[in-house]
């Protein structure tokens, strides 16, 4: 049998990816129920291989032993486009079909919540310009009420 393609799905983080990956169905049955990868093997290995302006590079192969599961991939160059392939094999079984390629810009740490920030920060200008016009119209400075002598009047 054939293992794949897994489900991947990317998200991006500051100077890094979050890979969240979803083990492919099997076709075997057991009393009616449909048996997933790791009731079969128990343990599964994954490979990552990243793809991006330097070329691509296939990251070490890892375990796991569950269906659905994450991982990092971290210092990564910000505002750079990176892909990622995911392949799943097992130790009884090699033999494998890799993820189609998902691809994603990686955050820099500054523009992490900077929009939020930016917003916020108008709100209070606005809010700060507006007390003082209050507090120097209170006081007299703008529109000054002129009081002519009465000998204009």
């Amino acid at each position: 049998a054939i293992l794949g393609p897994p489900e991947v799905n990317i998200t991006s983080c500051p100077n890094c990816i979050n890979v969240t990956i979803k083990l492919p169905t099997s076709h075997f049955r057991h009393k009616g129920k449909l048996l997933s990868l790791i009731d079969i093997y128990t343990d599964l290995d994954y490979n990552i291989t990243l793809k991006s302006l330097d070329g691509e590079h296939k990251g070490p192969r890892q375990k796991t032993t569950e269906e659905v599961f994450s991982t990092v991939i971290e210092d990564l160059y910000p505002s750079r486009n990176y892909c990622v392939s995911v392949e799943v094999t097992a130790s009884l079984n090699r033999h494998s079909i890799p993820s189609p390629w998902k691809c994603i810009t990686a955050d820099s740490e500054a523009r992490q919540g900077y929009h939020e920030v930016a917003v916020a920060g108008a709100v209070c200008v606005s809010l700060i310009i507006a007390a003082v016009l209050k507090c120097v119209h209170a006081a007299g400075f703008i529109l000054p009420k002129i009081s002519f002598p009465q000998t204009l009047v």
